[in-house]
């Protein structure tokens, strides 16, 4: 498995899709990225070259933020919003749904489980 940012992208899979373990890269930016190096989106990771790989790593590495420092910028905005006292970060802060979606019925993702519902063991 060849290392891309960091990460072993799958052998058997088309570079467009092996390109989407890295997390930042989507399919359309995967396409993107391919186009750039020069290689055939739908060509299997196990037949790219050194020289493609090596394309692949050096266009990733000067032109995207991917990986542990996308990770970083994420945490580090929302903690701002959180610090600012915003709506958005009141939001973060409570775990409730925070790009303005109903709670009444839904949300149980953000908002865990209901409190004092207890599931019956068999």
């Amino acid at each position: 498995m060849p290392k891309i940012a960091g990460v072993d992208v799958p052998e058997r899979k088309a570079v467009e899709i092996a390109l989407t373990y890295i997390y930042g890269i989507g399919r359309t930016l995967a396409q993107k990225i391919c186009s750039q190096a020069g290689i055939d989106w739908f060509k299997k990771v196990r037949d790219l070259t050194e020289d493609e790989i090596n394309r692949l790593r050096q266009i990733i590495e000067k032109e995207y933020v991917v990986e542990g420092d996308l990770r970083k910028e994420v945490r580090n905005n929302i903690r701002r919003l959180m610090d600012i006292g915003c709506y958005r970060g009141l939001r973060h802060k409570m775990g409730l749904p925070v790009r303005g979606q109903k709670t009444r019925s839904n949300a149980r993702t953000r908002k865990g489980p209901r409190p004092g519902s207890l599931r019956k063991k068999k």
